[in-house]
């Protein structure tokens, strides 16, 4: 009895435990959602204390300099603006503690020596996003703007309606800072086998039309100088990536460069 039952045994009690770690990934998700989205409110809570200071100056500088005006052309256009202003505000500034909890949650699929470095993962990653947005806040933002104050007539005032011109200025603060994550992105997927370097060249082309299409869909405009002005800092990140590709290879699966 002992020897035909003893093979039978583990099954069930393997299958328990694969359930039950299945359950704990589910909630190890849920209270990682959970800090994300708290993390968020307290961001937002805090970026309320100085509404005022962010729309007049640091979302309405860029405007003024351009020598173009806003206006609000609803009664409830205010405050809408406040609204989406303090949220999109509190999730850009939360997003190193967005990125902590990611990382956290994916660690368990990481090896051992990778999980030692989440801190420096968050780092980088923090700081691909924050030059992202950076990068649309001085450069193209500014360009954009005195772009459009180019076509300005002395018949037509150039006034901008405020609550479009906020969510104008957050898209592309936003898009941007998750555009310059390509490299990170690369990374991963290169150390999870899904991305070579080889594999990136050979469909650099491809990449590039990609792009084109990206930064026309981030980039809240129709015209082709923001929209370039966005791609060619993508196709630097490419290239970047395929360097960080072949960096992050798997030893057993070094290939020739």
């Amino acid at each position: 009895m002992s020897p035909v039952g003893t093979p039978a045994d583990p099954e069930p009690v393997h299958a328990n435990r694969r359930e039950m770690s299945f359950l704990d990934h589910l909630e190890e998700l849920r209270w990682s959602i959970l800090k994300v989205v708290v993390g968020v409110l307290l961001a937002a809570i805090a970026c309320s204390v100085y509404a005022d200071f962010i729309v007049t100056t640091i979302l309405l500088g860029p405007l003024k300099t351009a020598g173009m005006k806003a206006q609000v052309l609803s009664p409830y256009g205010i405050v809408l603006l406040y609204m989406e202003t303090v949220l999109i505000c509190g999730l850009i500034l939360s997003m190193p503690n967005t990125l902590y909890w990611l990382w956290k949650f994916v660690a368990p699929g990481l090896l051992p020596k990778e999980r030692r470095y989440i801190s420096r993962i968050v780092f980088f990653t923090s700081l691909c996003f924050f030059s992202g947005v950076a990068f649309a806040y001085y450069i193209l933002l500014p360009t954009a703007l005195k772009f459009f104050a180019t076509f300005g007539t002395d018949q037509i005032d150039l006034n901008i309606a405020l609550d479009r011109y906020v969510s104008f200025v957050l898209a592309m603060l936003l898009g941007a800072g998750l555009v310059f994550e390509l490299p990170m992105i690369s990374y991963f997927l290169s150390k999870m086998g899904f991305l070579t370097p080889a594999f990136m060249r050979h469909y650099r082309r491809h990449a590039i039309v990609a792009i084109l299409i990206i930064s026309a869909v981030v980039t809240p405009t129709p015209d082709v100088v923001t929209q370039v002005l966005l791609a060619a800092p993508m196709m630097l990140l490419y290239e970047i990536g395929i360097f960080v590709s072949h960096v992050s290879q798997p030893s057993k699966d070094g290939e020739a460069a």
